[in-house]
Protein backbone atom coordinates (compact mmCIF):
# COMPACT_ATOMS: atom_id res chain seq x y z
CA UNK A 1 0.00 0.00 0.00
CA UNK A 2 1.35 3.61 -0.65
CA UNK A 3 0.64 6.88 0.77
CA UNK A 4 -3.03 8.16 -1.22
CA UNK A 5 -1.92 10.71 -3.71
CA UNK A 6 -4.33 13.15 -5.14
CA UNK A 7 -4.97 9.69 -7.35
CA UNK A 8 -6.10 7.75 -4.72
CA UNK A 9 -6.75 10.38 -2.10
CA UNK A 10 -8.98 7.74 0.29
CA UNK A 11 -8.81 4.93 2.35
CA UNK A 12 -11.54 3.76 4.32
CA UNK A 13 -12.24 1.20 7.16
CA UNK A 14 -14.25 0.44 9.80
CA UNK A 15 -13.65 -1.57 13.00
CA UNK A 16 -15.54 -3.36 15.80
CA UNK A 17 -14.89 -3.20 19.07
CA UNK A 18 -16.51 -4.96 21.86
CA UNK A 19 -16.99 -3.68 25.58
CA UNK A 20 -15.97 -5.50 28.05
CA UNK A 21 -13.70 -7.67 26.00
CA UNK A 22 -10.07 -6.89 27.37
CA UNK A 23 -9.27 -10.20 25.95
CA UNK A 24 -8.94 -8.27 22.44
CA UNK A 25 -8.22 -4.55 23.53
CA UNK A 26 -5.59 -3.20 21.69
CA UNK A 27 -6.09 -4.92 18.29
CA UNK A 28 -7.98 -2.31 16.48
CA UNK A 29 -5.03 -0.02 17.57
CA UNK A 30 -2.18 -2.10 16.56
CA UNK A 31 -4.14 -2.52 13.21
CA UNK A 32 -4.43 0.78 12.38
CA UNK A 33 -0.61 1.13 13.03
CA UNK A 34 -0.06 -1.69 10.52
CA UNK A 35 -1.98 0.18 7.66
CA UNK A 36 -0.36 3.77 8.57
CA UNK A 37 3.05 2.08 8.28
CA UNK A 38 2.03 -0.20 5.28
CA UNK A 39 1.05 3.25 3.44
CA UNK A 40 4.76 4.75 4.39
CA UNK A 41 3.56 7.34 6.60
CA UNK A 42 5.74 9.52 8.68
CA UNK A 43 6.23 7.81 11.83
CA UNK A 44 5.14 10.50 14.34
CA UNK A 45 1.95 10.13 12.34
CA UNK A 46 1.65 6.76 12.85
CA UNK A 47 2.31 7.02 16.21
CA UNK A 48 -0.18 9.86 16.88
CA UNK A 49 -2.80 8.13 15.38
CA UNK A 50 -1.79 4.74 17.14
CA UNK A 51 -1.97 6.16 20.45
CA UNK A 52 -5.72 8.38 19.48
CA UNK A 53 -7.01 4.89 18.19
CA UNK A 54 -5.51 2.99 21.45
CA UNK A 55 -6.78 5.38 24.02
CA UNK A 56 -10.55 5.17 22.50
CA UNK A 57 -10.41 1.25 21.77
CA UNK A 58 -9.65 0.93 25.52
CA UNK A 59 -12.46 3.51 26.44
CA UNK A 60 -15.25 1.61 24.39
CA UNK A 61 -14.00 -1.98 26.58
CA UNK A 62 -13.93 -0.25 29.47
CA UNK A 63 -17.26 1.74 29.50
CA UNK A 64 -19.17 0.69 26.80
CA UNK A 65 -21.51 -2.33 25.61
CA UNK A 66 -19.70 -1.95 22.03
CA UNK A 67 -18.37 0.49 19.26
CA UNK A 68 -16.75 1.19 16.30
CA UNK A 69 -13.67 2.92 14.68
CA UNK A 70 -13.92 4.40 11.52
CA UNK A 71 -10.43 5.20 10.15
CA UNK A 72 -10.13 7.47 7.46
CA UNK A 73 -7.09 8.25 5.25
CA UNK A 74 -6.98 11.17 3.12
CA UNK A 75 -3.72 12.61 1.08
CA UNK A 76 -3.30 15.21 3.89
CA UNK A 77 -5.22 14.04 6.98
CA UNK A 78 -6.29 10.98 9.02
CA UNK A 79 -9.52 11.16 11.12
CA UNK A 80 -10.18 8.41 13.78
CA UNK A 81 -13.71 8.59 14.32
CA UNK A 82 -15.13 6.63 17.49
CA UNK A 83 -18.87 5.91 18.45
CA UNK A 84 -19.70 3.88 21.24
CA UNK A 85 -23.07 2.57 22.68
CA UNK A 86 -22.26 3.90 26.39
CA UNK A 87 -23.19 5.29 29.57
CA UNK A 88 -22.13 8.20 27.78
CA UNK A 89 -20.44 11.07 30.09
CA UNK A 90 -22.33 13.55 32.28
CA UNK A 91 -19.30 15.97 32.36
CA UNK A 92 -16.99 16.30 29.77
CA UNK A 93 -14.89 18.92 31.53
CA UNK A 94 -14.50 17.02 34.46
CA UNK A 95 -13.99 13.75 32.28
CA UNK A 96 -11.17 15.95 30.39
CA UNK A 97 -9.11 16.61 33.23
CA UNK A 98 -5.84 14.27 34.04
CA UNK A 99 -6.12 11.93 36.26
CA UNK A 100 -10.21 12.30 36.38
CA UNK A 101 -11.69 8.38 36.35
CA UNK A 102 -14.82 6.92 36.71
CA UNK A 103 -12.87 3.25 36.48
CA UNK A 104 -13.96 0.26 39.07
CA UNK A 105 -11.50 -1.51 40.82
CA UNK A 106 -11.97 -4.58 38.33
CA UNK A 107 -10.52 -2.02 35.63
CA UNK A 108 -8.05 -0.67 37.67
CA UNK A 109 -6.30 -3.81 38.79
CA UNK A 110 -5.53 -4.68 34.97
CA UNK A 111 -3.99 -1.31 34.62
CA UNK A 112 -6.67 0.97 32.82
CA UNK A 113 -8.56 3.84 34.16
CA UNK A 114 -5.93 5.90 35.63
CA UNK A 115 -7.96 9.07 33.87
CA UNK A 116 -5.58 9.96 31.00
CA UNK A 117 -7.38 7.95 28.03
CA UNK A 118 -9.07 11.85 27.32
CA UNK A 119 -6.29 13.67 27.99
CA UNK A 120 -4.21 12.32 25.98
CA UNK A 121 -6.50 11.76 22.85
CA UNK A 122 -6.36 16.07 23.37
CA UNK A 123 -2.74 16.30 23.39
CA UNK A 124 -1.75 14.38 20.68
CA UNK A 125 -4.75 15.04 18.09
CA UNK A 126 -4.40 17.85 16.08
CA UNK A 127 -8.17 18.16 16.00
CA UNK A 128 -10.41 17.00 18.86
CA UNK A 129 -14.34 17.23 19.06
CA UNK A 130 -16.39 15.28 21.46
CA UNK A 131 -19.82 15.03 22.06
CA UNK A 132 -21.76 12.84 24.50
CA UNK A 133 -25.22 11.75 25.88
CA UNK A 134 -26.03 10.10 29.43
CA UNK A 135 -27.91 6.69 28.48
CA UNK A 136 -26.65 6.65 24.82
CA UNK A 137 -22.83 7.23 24.58
CA UNK A 138 -20.08 9.01 23.26
CA UNK A 139 -18.64 10.54 19.79
CA UNK A 140 -15.21 11.20 19.08
CA UNK A 141 -13.62 12.84 16.27
CA UNK A 142 -9.74 12.98 16.13
CA UNK A 143 -7.55 14.51 13.32
CA UNK A 144 -3.83 13.64 12.75
CA UNK A 145 -2.24 16.22 9.88
CA UNK A 146 -0.28 14.09 7.68
CA UNK A 147 3.18 16.52 6.74
CA UNK A 148 3.79 15.02 3.77
CA UNK A 149 0.87 17.36 2.01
Amino acid sequence: MQVPTTENAHYQRIFYVEGGNFNYAGTVSTSIKSILRDMGLPGNVVTKSALVSYESEINIVSYAKKGIIKLTVDSNTIEIEVIDEGPGIPDIELAMQEGYSTADQKIREMGFGAGMGLANIKKYADVFHITSEVGKGTHLKMTIYNPFY
